[in-house]
């Protein structure tokens, strides 16, 4: 194992039980000691999940949970030790990471070197700490699921949370011509703003009409990343043979048409998924939008406020050095 100077004990925002946002506490726990096939990742920010509550309450993942435990699904940061097996990351090298592990609302973390990337040449670390999961999401939806083409139109529904707005980019730099459906002025400003073709609001706005107006023909597909009441007549606008798809944890399910092919799914990160998502990226301009950023110490109000209208997704600033 390659190491630097690392220090036993590290700060977390960590529970000893489930419940609501109040059980979040700050403490000192050992830092994690890398696998043969992790690197060890000294973090400057960490995402904070929609999904995050459910975690924290038991819904996901509580049947076999040990406690302390520290949730977070993905950050950045620098490489500080790496496993003896680890043969693409290095000491020093800057990082984006995604597990489904969690352990991210910490100054450490470790994590297998397939769930790892290097930080695309245009985002900051504390931009790409919210990008890991979100972004593997929303490509693994469009591409993965979609099957997504060049000159199709696509539907995004919820295009200014995280996934969304990064579903929107990721499309257009697809070929696709996006019709995204956001919450609010600021929601539809900002998804105008990353290069979405129409941009309507969903609680404002005859978002059908617009669908309609949009694609006389029909919708080819749509990415469903939340629920309200004017979804099922929004989904009528796809074209029969169409595609629908949805992140497991959209509740109530899409109910689509006949003839529409309705698929849900995971997100889930390997190596394949990070490297088809960095080159999507690139080195042009791409944007996280950080609805806020917190400190750890602020955990519990960060899961008070994530139901709240926001922007894109929230993070924490880990970094103290």
């Amino acid at each position: 194992m390659t190491t630097q100077a690392i220090p036993e004990q590290m700060r977390a925002a960590a529970i000893d039980h489930f419940g609501g946002p109040d059980v979040i506490q700050t403490r000192s726990l050992p830092v994690p000691k890398p696998a043969p096939n992790q690197v060890l990742i000294r973090l400057e920010s960490a995402g904070i999940g929609v999904w995050d509550p459910a975690v924290r309450e038991g819904e996901f993942g509580g049947e076999n949970a040990k406690f302390p435990r520290v949730i977070g699904n993905d950050g950045a940061g620098t490489v500080v030790a790496t496993g003896a097996r680890v043969k693409r990351f290095h000491v020093g090298d800057t990082v984006y990471a995604f597990s489904m592990e969690g352990g991210f609302y910490a100054e450490y973390v470790a994590v297998k070197e397939d769930n790892v990337a290097a930080i695309p040449a245009g985002l900051t670390a504390e931009e790409a700490g919210a990008l890991g999961a979100d972004g593997i999401t929303a490509l693994r939806g469009l591409e993965d699921q979609l099957d997504l083409d060049a000159g199709e139109t696509l539907l995004i529904f919820g295009a200014s949370g995280g996934i969304g707005h990064i579903a929107v980019q990721l499309a257009k730099r697809l070929g696709a011509s996006v019709l995204a459906v956001a919450s609010g002025d600021d929601g539809v400003s900002l998804v105008k703003r990353l290069g979405a073709d129409l941009a309507v609001d969903g609680h404002g706005g005859n978002v059908a009409r617009a669908a309609r107006e949009f694609a006389p023909k029909g919708i080819d597909a749509a990415l469903v990343l939340t629920h309200d009441d004017g979804l099922t007549e929004v989904l009528k606008v796809v074209r029969k043979g169409g595609r629908v798809a949805h992140p497991n944890g959209v509740e109530p399910a899409p109910i689509v048409p006949q003839g529409v092919m309705l698929m849900a799914y995971d997100g889930e990160p390997n190596r394949d998924a990070f490297d088809r998502l960095n080159r999507l990226i690139g080195s042009k301009p791409f944007h996280v939008e950080l609805g806020h950023v917190y400190r750890l110490e602020e955990a519990g109000r960060a899961h008070k406020e994530l139901a709240k209208h926001h922007l894109g997704k929230l993070a924490f600033r880990v970094k103290t050095h």
